[in-house]
C-alpha cells in the first residue's frame, strides 16, 4: 500500500502544477476580487473594475479634473456625503473612459428619503451640457417610501427614468444593498433590478424618439442621442452608496 501511493506521487505533483484554463467573460461575476481592475487595458468580453474599493482611481466630478471631496471611499463602497457642503466638493461623478455597447453591474444603497441615479452615454461637454442627465440615460436609484419624487410614475426605482417605468418593481427598501445591470448592445437595452429585468427598449429609433419627445428630456436636444458615453453616479443631495462596479465592453 505504501509503495503504490509512492509510485503516483510523481502524477499527483504534475496534476497539482497545472493551471486549469477558464474563460474569464464566462466565470467571473461582476463582484469577483479577481476580476481585472479598472487600470487595466481590458478586451472584448472581459469584466473590468471601474471602483476598485480602495481609490477613485478612474473617475472624476463631471467638468472637473479630480473627484470633489464629499465622494468617500469607505469600506470598499463609494460614499457621496451629502453633509459635505464645501464649494468645489460635489457634483456627479463620471468614469474618465467612454463606452458604447457594455454590460455594467453594480450595487447601490439609499438613504431614508434619498435619491440618486446611474446615469449612462453621458457626453461630458460642458460647453454645451451643464449636467450629465442633459445627454445621459438614467436609472433610477430612490427610497420608494419617503422621497416624494417617488410618488411620480417613472421616477421610481429601477425606472429608466421620465421614461418607462420599472416591471415588476424589485426594490430594497433604503439602507438595503441592491444590486443592479444595464445591459446595452446594438442598440437594446435592458436594465435589471436584483436579478430581475425591469425595463427593456430599443434605443435611437423612431420609438425612441415619440418616447423622448412625450418626457421631461424633450427640450434637451442632445438627450438620449450619444452611442458612446461615460457611466455617471448622480449627487442628487442625498447619501447614497456604490460598491462593486464592473464593466464588460460588448
Amino acid at each position: 500500500m505504501i509503495r503504490n501511493t509512492i509510485a503516483l506521487l510523481p502524477l499527483a505533483v504534475m496534476f497539482a502544477c497545472q493551471s486549469p484554463q477558464t474563460d474569464t467573460a464566462a466565470t467571473t461575476p461582476a463582484s469577483s476580487p479577481d476580476s481585472t481592475n479598472v487600470t487595466a487595458t481590458a478586451t472584448e468580453g472581459e469584466w473590468v473594475k471601474l471602483f476598485d474599493g480602495e481609490t477613485t482611481n478612474g473617475w472624476h466630478t463631471y467638468g472637473q479634473n479630480t473627484v470633489g471631496q464629499a465622494w468617500q471611499v469607505e469600506d470598499g463602497t463609494l460614499h457621496l456625503d451629502a453633509s459635505n457642503k464645501q464649494p468645489g466638493s460635489r457634483g456627479d461623478l463620471v468614469t474618465d473612459k467612454a463606452y458604447d455597447d457594455f454590460d455594467l453591474k453594480l450595487d447601490w444603497k439609499i438613504s431614508e428619503g434619498g435619491n440618486s441615479g446611474i446615469i449612462f452615454y453621458v457626453h461630458e461637454d460642458t460647453a454645451q451640457y451643464n449636467e450629465t442627465w442633459n445627454t445621459g440615460l438614467e436609472m433610477q436609484v430612490v427610497d420608494n417610501e419617503r422621497h416624494p419624487d417617488a410618488k411620480i410614475q417613472k421616477h421610481r426605482a429601477g425606472d429608466l427614468y421620465d421614461l418607462i417605468a420599472a416591471n415588476p418593481e424589485t426594490v430594497k427598501p433604503a439602507g438595503e444593498w441592491n444590486q443592479a445591470e444595464i445591459v446595452s448592445k446594438d442598440g437594446q437595452l435592458d436594465l435589471y433590478l436584483n436579478g430581475t429585468k425591469v425595463v427593456s427598449t430599443t434605443l435611437w429609433d423612431d420609438n425612441w424618439k415619440e418616447l423622448v419627445a412625450g418626457s421631461k428630456f424633450a427640450s434637451m436636444p442632445g438627450f438620449g442621442t450619444y452611442k458612446s458615453g461615460k457611466i455617471a453616479l448622480q449627487d442628487h443631495g442625498n447619501d447614497v452608496w456604490f460598491r462593486n462596479i464592473m464593466i464588460k465592453e460588448l
